[in-house]
């Protein structure tokens, strides 16, 4: 079984989202499903049908978050350090054409989200930032074409 690194936020994100699956949701879902079968026919109930889709759904997501929990291997990254870029770092970047200053933050795959500046460790940027140190220089080959930026800052947050 692979295991796949994860920082507490996201492991605690991931808890969270399933112990709503599991406590509110399906209880929910139930509830639709035996409201639905109380109107009678079942062939031909559109409630039933969908609220049985919806459980079908919420049981998938069940169990995808339970698959996900179970191999995640939670990073402290307040407890890492060094000068040298890697997973859980908080980078701040300048690009190199625009001037334009940007911070992200390296971690798994499961908690990226490039709006609130947090990028996969498999991202291409990821990829091209880790090992490397303030003042260095770094060449992105990303799908929109290559980057180039400037490391400002390495921290560990």
């Amino acid at each position: 079984m692979e295991k796949f690194p994860m920082t507490p936020a996201g492991y605690a994100a991931l808890e969270e989202e399933l112990k709503h699956r599991q406590q509110v949701e399906r209880p929910r879902i139930i509830q639709a499903i035996a409201e639905a079968r109380s109107h009678g026919d079942l062939s031909e109930n559109a409630e039933y049908h969908s609220a049985k889709e919806s459980q079908s759904l919420n049981e998938g997501r069940i169990a995808e978050l339970e698959d996900k929990i179970s191999r995640a291997e939670v990073i402290d990254v307040a407890k890492l350090g060094g000068d040298t870029i890697k997973f859980g770092a908080t980078v701040t970047l300048v690009d190199e054409d625009t001037e334009e200053e940007k911070k992200y933050q390296i971690v798994g795959e499961n908690e990226a989200d490039v709006k609130s500046g947090k990028v996969s460790i498999t991202s291409p940027i990821a990829r091209a930032l880790i090992g490397k140190r303030v003042g260095d220089t770094v060449e992105v080959v990303a799908p929109g074409g290559g980057k180039s930026y400037e490391v400002l800052g390495v921290a560990f947050v």
